[in-house]
């Protein structure tokens, strides 16, 4: 086995998700995920995918992300909308609420600690 992996999705198939009805708030947001790594500690890494919409997000988990393509804006409640487009990064720490809305479709690498 080898102790390093590149991030090509080629030969991952996505799955394919969306928004949990209660939480749409606007568009019909479709998300592809290629979930390249699963590791010990609830630690995920992948490519995540969605076409325009507007839904809420509430994490329980830590997340750092690299959007790759697109524009996004992901706005905490009570906070300012932050626009995020092709090279942008972020941590969205657990107990992060606020709004993910989808301006052009997007993607965006990940790394996920549950």
């Amino acid at each position: 086995m080898s102790h390093a992996l590149a991030f090509d999705i080629s030969a991952v198939e996505p799955e394919e998700g969306a928004p949990a009805p209660g939480r749409l708030i606007s568009g019909d947001p479709h998300f592809l995920t290629w979930n390249l790594e699963e590791a010990e500690g609830g630690v995920y890494a992948g490519v995540w995918q969605s076409t325009p919409g507007k839904w809420r997000i509430l994490y329980d988990e830590w997340e750092y992300f690299h959007v790759l393509e697109g524009h996004s804006i992901v706005t905490e409640d009570g906070g300012e909308p932050v626009h995020l487009k092709a090279g942008d990064r972020m941590i969205l720490r657990p107990g992060f609420k606020g709004t993910w809305e989808v301006v052009e479709t997007t993607r965006k690498d990940y790394v996920i600690r549950l």
